[in-house]
């Protein structure tokens, strides 16, 4: 696929009018099943899984603040503070113009990104009916930390990539759901000799609830074309969220420090095998 043709794609998808279904507002998706409504309840109380997008969808006319952060490597013990020394932050802003589509900004200190991105559902798991809620995620990201003195014929295309996710979520039970995570993303400057330009990944994600306010949360992304001599890994996360009324709060341990989908993905460096992890935190407060 072409640069063109994959601009020409994501902007496609940007633009596509879709009808959707509603939503139960916050309130009433935590721990509690709607009566008056056949549609499940949300397979997942975060936007995250714990990297990846969930299917969770913010509500019309809501404003979600998210406040990431990754600390660096605990690898690197006291002389760092255990990565206090090494922290990469992301804030991010997402709003519902419906129940079924979230437009969002953010900008992450990994690398000085600025991305945009469109979250649109497209089915939802109904009671008796439908076994799945499908939601499509798209974004376009701003690489500002490339220096024009150290690539002089570096040009704005260069700094932009771009990733397209289909969320497919089933909550099998009251405790127990599950999704899979089909992903594309691109990124126009690669600095590594053999890596395509377009890369592939398929994720994969799982929520157990615990408690009444309390699950375990892992998602792990299988990166399919990753080059022989790549030294990135894939990104495998653990993670517990608190609800409390009106946010989410997720305490992980990953092997990703970045957070967007093509920096997750594509620059994973930690090893769980070398215990080369990075604690770190997503908090999500509603307005």
């Amino acid at each position: 696929m072409t640069i063109t043709n994959m601009k020409k794609l994501l902007y496609l998808l940007f633009l596509v009018p879709l009808v959707v279904m509603a939503q139960n507002d916050l309130l009433n998706e935590i721990d509690t099943d709607s009566l008056d409504s056949d549609f499940e309840t949300a397979a997942f109380k975060g936007l995250k899984i714990v990297n990846f997008e969930s299917t969770k969808m913010v509500s019309n006319k809501e404003l979600y603040f998210v406040v990431s952060h990754r600390f660096g490597s605990v690898k690197t013990g006291i002389k760092d503070f255990f990565g206090l020394d090494q922290a990469v932050t992301r804030l991010n802003l997402i709003y519902g113009i419906s129940d079924g589509i979230n437009i969002g900004v953010s900008r992450s200190s990994f690398q000085k990104t600025y991305e945009a991105s469109l979250k649109l559902r497209l089915l939802r798991q109904k009671k008796g009916g439908l076994p799945f809620t499908l939601v499509l995620f798209n974004s376009i990201l701003i690489n500002t930390a490339l220096d024009e003195d150290e690539l002089p014929k570096l040009e704005f295309e260069n700094r932009l990539g771009y990733s397209t996710q289909a969320l497919l979520s089933s909550k099998l039970n009251k405790n127990f759901s599950i999704q899979v995570i089909p992903t594309l993303f691109h990124d126009n400057l690669i600095t590594l000799d053999q890596q395509d330009n377009t890369q592939y990944a398929i994720g994969l994600g799982g929520r157990h609830k615990l408690t009444k306010r309390w699950s375990i949360n892992l998602d792990y992304g299988w990166h399919l074309n990753r080059a022989s001599n790549s030294p990135f890994k894939n990104p495998l996360s653990i993670g517990f969220d608190l609800e409390t009324g009106g946010h989410v709060f997720q305490l992980h341990f990953t092997n990703a420090q970045p957070m967007n989908v093509n920096t997750f993905l594509g620059q994973a460096t930690g090893d769980w095998g070398d215990g080369d992890v990075f604690f770190g935190f997503n908090l999500s407060r509603v307005f």
